[in-house]
């Protein structure tokens, strides 16, 4: 029985390393990076379109470098409404229209833990940009602009 048992080990062990190794070798799947610029001011934005993506957004992320942002990428035109649970730090939020116009803009949104209040804009957007807070009030962004990307 003994040997039965240190045979199937000695097959075990070649067969996880072979494994191992395959999983090493398949890249991880890269974030996509877009510069997204309002002004003359540009920002790299981890992009978001994937619904699951979406829902977690930045949540449990300890802070936010102050040249990063996310965009989130919708399929069509909605009011898109946000939330800031499980959020470490305070946002500026941006929805853009299907023109890449600024559309509607919440300053400084701070996280919160318990009962959070919704975030809906008024006017419907295809794109929605989370900045740190300050970031609009600090380069004076305003709606109407046109945002690139």
């Amino acid at each position: 029985m003994k040997q039965i048992a240190e045979k199937s080990l000695h097959l075990a062990i070649p067969i996880l390393l072979i494994s191992l190794s395959l999983c090493a070798a398949e890249p991880l799947p890269q974030k996509d990076i877009a510069a997204v610029c309002i002004k003359d001011i540009c920002i790299q934005a981890e992009v978001v379109s994937v619904f699951a993506e979406r829902e977690k957004g930045l949540m449990f992320r300890e802070s936010l470098a102050v040249d990063k942002g996310m965009l989130f990428i919708f399929e069509e035109e909605g009011l898109y409404s946000f939330w800031m649970k499980n959020m470490r730090f305070p946002l500026d939020i941006i929805w853009l229209g299907l023109n890449k116009k600024i559309v509607e803009i919440k300053e400084n949104v701070p996280p919160c833990s318990e009962s959070c209040e919704i975030l809906s804009p008024e006017n419907k957007a295809k794109y929605v940009l989370e900045v740190n807070a300050g970031f609009t009030r600090r380069n004076k962004i305003k709606v109407g602009e046109v945002v690139r990307f």
